[in-house]
Order: C-alpha cells, then structure tokens, then sequence
C-alpha cells in the first residue's frame, strides 16, 4: 500500500510494453469499485505518457500521481464512477 494513496489494488505490468500498460489498467480498473484507486507498476517509459493520456481521455477515472523510480514508472489511478 502506498503511504500517499490508499492503494486498493497494484497491477504489476513490469516488462510489458505499449500498449499493454494501458491495456491491463483498463481491465483493473473496470473490476474495481468507485473510489478505489489502483497502483499501476510499470517499466515501460512509455507508460507516463501512455496511461496519462488514457486517463485524460476516459470518463470515470482521474490519474492521482505518477512516480519515476530508478527503474520503475507507478501511477496511481482512482475509478471516479
């Protein structure tokens, strides 16, 4: 869980690439109930872009935060509806 986001649920996308991030998020975040928020764990680079962007153009969730590790990208992800 994260200290920041009370992280409902992490989806672990580590050594997937474009546009499986993406892909995968939408299918946690469809079997998550309003108001969760999932953490997403990336290594994709691509990921910061890939998933703002599916979240800017995506009705019912809100994109929380987005980290940049060492080698890992996690986004935070809450379903809004």
């Amino acid at each position: 869980m994260s200290s920041e986001h009370d992280t409902t649920e992490t989806l672990d996308v580590k050594g997937q690439s474009c546009p499986m991030p993406v892909v995968k998020t939408k299918q946690a975040i469809d079997d998550l109930e309003t108001g969760a928020v999932l953490e997403v764990v990336a290594t994709d680079s691509g990921s910061m872009s890939d998933i703002q962007g599916w979240a800017d153009g995506t009705a019912g969730v809100e994109l929380l935060e987005q980290v940049e590790g060492d080698d890992t990208y996690t986004h935070y992800v809450k379903k809004t509806s």
